[in-house]
């Protein structure tokens, strides 16, 4: 069973979510939050497997609500619910952590299958997605993340876990990531983790993000020749 807190300022969004999670089955609401500050306690409280976190809300946005989440609960998942696709919030919520995000009026199998890939720790972008979203955060202020400490840290990776790195730069999953270096699904995921862990980053969007940052991957979003090297 996945359990889900659903924070959004309108109750009605906050019924129809919970209903069509109950209802698709293995999902349990619970908790409701109108607002970043509820969300926040709540979160603390409950420690549900998922947040879906709206944007726009009084008294504290989403983006500071995800902040604080992941601050104290650093293998929170958070997922963005927005409006607009385009919302330039998005990209700052994706920047302290948030998994991926979801539109309001999308198909409702859309947030099942989301809620359930977040609940395994998987990002919720597509490769063009990634690519406007990796863009977007390379040209703006996220370059202020310390890159000189994260180039050290990089050196502590074995290549292996570089290779891994450049490849989840590239918009790759795990199983596609196993495909190409003829790895089973468990042992990306163990490098992934490992990478991530070594590095200090939230999820696969930061990382993929750092991957960039660092040259791993090149514009086109291919990997860098000799990224999993020394």
């Amino acid at each position: 069973m996945i359990r889900v807190l659903v924070v959004d300022d309108q109750t009605l969004v906050r019924a129809g979510v919970g209903l069509l999670l109950r209802t698709a089955g293995g999902f349990e609401v619970v908790g409701e939050a109108g607002d970043g500050h509820e969300a926040v306690r709540l979160a603390e409280r409950l420690r549900p497997d998922v947040i879906l976190m709206d944007l726009r809300m009084p008294r504290m946005d989403g983006i500071e609500a995800t902040r604080r989440i992941l601050d104290r609960q650093r293998s929170a998942r958070v997922v963005v619910l927005t409006t607009f696709a385009d919302d330039v919030n998005v990209y700052g919520a994706l920047g302290v952590g948030a998994l991926g995000y979801l539109v309001k009026d999308g198909a409702p199998e859309e947030l099942v299958d989301a809620v359930r890939r977040a609940a395994r720790g998987e990002a919720l972008l597509a490769p063009p997605v990634l690519a406007r979203v990796l863009r977007r955060a390379l040209a703006a202020h996220d370059r202020e993340r310390e890159p000189d400490r994260s180039a050290a840290a990089l050196r502590l990776l074995s290549a292996r876990e570089r290779e891994v790195l450049a490849l989840v730069g590239a918009g790759l999953s795990n199983a596609e990531i196993g495909a190409r270096l003829h790895l089973g699904v468990t042992t990306v995921k163990t490098h992934v983790s490992a990478a991530m862990e070594k590095l200090v980053l939230r999820n696969r969007v930061q990382a993929a993000v750092l991957a960039h940052r660092l040259g791993l991957v090149d514009d086109d979003f291919n990997p860098v020749p000799g990224a999993g090297g020394p």
